[in-house]
């Protein structure tokens, strides 16, 4: 028997997910909780488990499409059914779904010319063929055989080079049109974006030639007559990608001149990069990249943010030559135990050592019952730079952790983060984060705060400054000392400006006499 697998909740919230890659392909044999697909979610790279010891039967999915939680992912077949009956049951469908007596006739013809090119078809969609193997999901086979589309024929633009339902149906059209000459002036309907045209209709930029063709489409429908299909097709122009002000019953309509425009268009644009390259400049003037996934919902929660909060920033300095030394003592005997210590684990000590003596710093706003939330747990996020944006991994319960277990969690978290391991878990649940914008030789920032926390603080980099030092005796001599400059960016809602600057105070108490820490 055949059992469904729906896309599951890949983290709290996540309503969709963007199929990475696929890790099996169909007639692999999985086992039980086997990786079987990468996908992203607005929050992390996560992989998806199978649920089944079995044999794939069909993924419904091509990568880079988004997924809906809960939408059919993958059909196996349970251990232990014959794959071949499962795999001479679906032939048997296909043929009864092209219907007459030709329809009968192919499919008594197939298993002859598969046997002798030495491939098998199934209701997976695959095909080896003696050039390869031709991917293609049933419903896209199914309807090659409704518009008598031999697939073998198609070029896939689809991930790995899937057949999609465009790359069928432009390839009907292209059949169609190509005896029409140009006497019928009717209009036509092409595919849905420039991946979907037949190669021959395709520009240079498509094949991987010239990068100055738009390669996504503008519109999902386009009319044209197929004088204007032609001559776009003699121009290298996708018609998706042409403007057009001009509708025929509702639909976009292309014209032979705004398609001779946009080719002229295009033309100078080629132009001015050839021109860029033999100046020293190298590739386009311009790149484009997709505005989605981790990108685009940090995008998001900035703005909602910045425009939910009142954000001010208290900016300080704070000689921290004490920890210096500390930490310096420390290292050997931490790495002994197989932990690189940093300064961020003593910088999370003050900063719950100052959360405790000023609670609002702690704190949320309620907005939906109007309500002050003042959280009596401590979850510090630490924001950590990655190939993908900013995250913020959450050591939990920071306050009832030692100095070593704080530096080992957090070690593992970021490198978690940067490799995309991370689980969404692992990146909610704080109520007060910390970035270090030291890392990379800053010294002052305005971080926008992780709302809907009420607090986020940057700490720069430690730099050796001129400082008055004050001995026992009270007699003042300038030293170099080893200062941190700290960056305090609160929700003004809910935090005064005085209330600020004194956990600012209280944080720079713990940092400049690093012992006190011993006391938490």
């Amino acid at each position: 028997m055949t059992m469904e697998f729906t896309l599951p909740d890949v983290g709290e919230g996540v309503a969709e997910g963007e199929l990475v890659s696929w890790l099996v392909e169909p007639g692999d044999t999985v086992s039980e909780d086997q990786p079987v697909a990468e996908v992203e979610t607005d929050k992390a790279l996560v992989e998806v488990p199978s649920p089944t010891n079995g044999t794939v039967r069909e993924l419904h999915w091509a990568e880079g499409d988004v997924v809906p939680v809960g939408d059919l992912f993958i059909t196996y077949n349970v251990e232990g059914e014959d794959d071949q009956d499962v795999t001479e049951q679906g032939a048997d469908t296909a043929s009864a779904e092209q219907g007459g007596a030709d329809a009968a006739d192919d499919a008594d013809a197939t298993p002859s010319t598969e046997s002798e090119a030495g491939g098998e078809a199934d209701e997976s969609g695959e095909t080896d063929t003696p050039s390869g193997r031709v991917f293609a999901p049933p419903s896209v086979r199914r309807l090659a055989r409704e518009l008598g589309v031999d697939i073998e024929t198609v070029e896939g633009t689809g991930p790995s080079g899937r057949l999609t339902e465009g790359d069928v149906r432009a390839a009907a059209e292209s059949d169609e049109s190509a005896p029409a000459g140009t006497g019928d002036e009717q209009p036509t309907e092409t595919g849905a974006d420039a991946s979907t045209a037949p190669e021959s209709t395709q520009s240079a930029a498509t094949r991987g030639g010239a990068t100055a063709q738009v390669e996504s489409a503008d519109r999902e429908r386009t009319l044209a007559a197929p004088a204007t299909r032609k001559l776009a097709e003699e121009e290298g122009v996708d018609l998706n990608t042409v403007p057009t002000d001009e509708e025929r019953d509702g639909e976009a309509f292309v014209t032979p001149e705004a398609v001779t425009e946009y080719a002229q268009a295009q033309r100078q644009a080629q132009e001015a990069d050839a021109a860029a390259v033999a100046t020293g400049e190298t590739g386009p003037r311009e790149r484009r990249e997709p505005f989605k996934g981790v990108r685009k919902t940090i995008a998001d929660a900035m703005v909602e943010s910045k425009f939910s909060a009142p954000h001010v920033t208290h900016h300080d300095e704070v000689d921290v030559t004490k920890l210096v030394e500390t930490r310096e003592r420390l290292k050997p005997i931490a790495e002994e135990q197989g932990i690189r210590l940093t300064f961020m684990p003593f910088i999370m000590k003050a900063v719950v050592a100052a959360l405790e003596e000023y609670p609002e710093m702690n704190a949320v706003i309620d907005e939906d019952n109007e309500e002050v939330v003042y959280r009596n747990y401590h979850n510090i996020g630490v924001a950590a730079a990655t190939d993908v944006g900013l995250m913020v991994p959450v050591v939990d319960d920071a306050d009832h952790k030692g100095m070593l277990q704080l530096s080992s969690e957090m070690n593992e978290l970021v490198q978690k983060a940067r490799e995309r391991t991370i689980s969404p878990d692992e990146l909610q649940g704080s109520t007060f984060t910390i970035t270090n914008i030291g890392g990379i030789g800053g010294e002052y920032a305005t971080p926008i705060l992780n709302y809907p926390e009420s607090g986020i603080l940057a700490v720069g980099e430690i730099k050796r400054k001129p400082r008055v030092v004050t001995d026992e005796n009270g007699e003042e001599s300038i030293e170099p000392r080893s200062v941190m400059t700290l960056s305090l960016s609160f929700d003004h809602r809910l935090i005064d400006g005085a209330v600020g600057a004194q956990f600012t105070n209280e944080v720079m108490k713990y940092l400049e006499e690093p012992e006190r820490l011993l006391l938490e």
